[in-house]
């Protein structure tokens, strides 16, 4: 009897073991730790109904911070579960260069070089359509849909951070231009969309091998920076300041 007893408390312990490893692995959202710096990378499935881009609340104007959209969401029984700003904007908000909303395009590619980081050639473009998803370099991405029809969601920014599998050329790795930086990321086996934001000023060299050391992404394309904000339910946090343009979320 007691050795029955034994069995099962063993069987439970293993059991609840596994069960906190899938619950570990199931998590989307975590924070590293990457030589000096700290950040929160977070991983989505690549082919997933769940990711969109959102730049204007039913009322015409941006939203401009998650608490909007969440708000807005919430009203058709939606939640906000992970949401980052997707790109660089005007100072009405509007996003600078190609921008692909459930289908419907806004402005145009940007393909000259300019003194800004955007035009810090190359630049690159972040698209998805829910059952695939890219990273590609500006030329790259107008050469593959010169044919087809655009994507159901494409941002474009700049600039690129990993350019298979190797760092933008114009990075200095003692550079002290130091950002917050937020930036998008392909996993190497193409299944995973990976996101990540710095948790302290970093360079755009620092950033760009997290994502490539750290993060093994072939490819990955900067957002923006100083303005980067995330929201995210597992780790409780929703970043507020100045207000955003278009915003990448992911809506259960």
């Amino acid at each position: 009897m007691r050795l029955l007893v034994l069995w099962i408390g063993i069987l439970a312990l293993v059991a609840c073991s596994q069960s906190a490893e899938k619950s570990t692995r199931q998590k989307n959202c975590e924070r590293i730790n990457f030589e000096s710096n700290s950040y929160v990378v977070c991983h989505f499935a690549r082919a997933s109904n769940n990711l969109g881009l959102f730049l204007k609340h039913p009322d015409g104007k941006p939203f401009g911070d998650f608490a909007r959209l969440k708000t807005e969401l919430e009203k058709s029984g939606k939640s906000l579960k992970f949401a980052m700003n997707a790109g660089m904007y005007h100072e009405d908000r509007r996003p600078v260069g190609l921008y692909v909303e459930n289908g419907v395009k806004t402005g145009r590619l940007q393909k000259r070089a300019s003194a800004d980081n955007f035009g810090l050639l190359p630049n690159g473009v972040f698209w998805f359509d829910g059952t695939q998803a890219a990273v590609m370099r500006t030329l790259e991405f107008e050469k593959n849909f010169r044919t087809r029809a655009l994507p159901k969601y494409a941002t474009q920014s700049g600039p690129m951070l990993v350019i298979d599998g190797a760092l933008h050329p114009s990075f200095k790795a003692n550079s002290n231009s130091l950002n917050i930086r937020n930036g998008v990321g392909i996993s190497a086996d193409k299944s995973q969309v990976i996101f990540a934001i710095s948790d302290g000023r970093v360079s755009f060299h620092t950033f760009a091998r997290v994502f490539r050391d750290e993060l093994k992404t072939p490819n990955a394309l900067y957002l923006d920076g100083s303005v980067s904000k995330i929201f995210s339910t597992e780790l409780g946090r929703e970043d507020t300041g100045e207000e955003m343009g278009p915003i990448i979320a992911v809506v259960e």
